[in-house]
């Protein structure tokens, strides 16, 4: 049996160990946050969740049992669901909201550099993707997962995250393509 790389370190949580957590925040801070602020595009809501993970991870610690998800398969997946709750809220609030008229003036960013400017428009094509296609994108692009730790994040197959990244992968490139013509 393989043992977790974070089997010790989720144990000294569970036990209250006052410097465990803050090794875990230390540890998995990073990859939390960027997971959430690319899949809510918005840095303090990103941060919002990143905090309400870590309490989940220091309440439940001592309920996780090696064996089953890895624990940063399981803490992903917490932040995943976390993201969900936020963007189905944002929604509801949207669609009872008055609609209002759209700004057609340049955009703020329009003197960024162009690097600066690519990656925006990278990040907002990604925000338009269909959510599972983001998600995917995210946990093997950006959060660096294997296929099949990001299958098992979002409990899926491999062949359908494959499916998801290859799908997500189009959809930017035309998104993108589409963006150039309108330049």
């Amino acid at each position: 049996m393989n043992l977790d790389p974070d089997a010790e370190l989720v144990r000294r949580v569970a036990l209250g160990e006052p410097s465990a957590m803050r090794d875990m925040v230390s540890a998995k801070l990073p990859r939390l946050l960027a997971l959430a602020q690319r899949m809510l595009g918005d840095r303090t809501e990103a941060e919002d969740v990143a905090q309400e993970t870590f309490l989940r991870i220091w309440k439940h610690a001592g309920t996780w049992r090696q064996g089953g998800a890895k624990f940063d398969t399981w803490a992903h997946r917490v932040a995943l669901n976390l993201c969900y709750d936020r963007l189905r809220r944002k929604r509801e609030v949207l669609t009872d909201a008055l609609p209002e008229q759209i700004d057609t003036g340049p955009l703020p960013d329009a003197g960024l550099m162009a690097a600066e400017s690519n990656a925006l428009r990278v990040e907002r094509a990604l925000q338009s993707l269909a959510p599972r296609q983001r998600e995917a994108i995210i946990l093997v692009y950006y959060q660096d997962m294997s296929n099949r730790e990001a299958a098992d994040v979002l409990k899926i197959s491999v062949d359908a995250l494959e499916s998801l990244l290859a799908r997500g992968k189009r959809a930017l490139q035309t998104i993108l393509l589409g963006d150039d013509d309108n330049a």
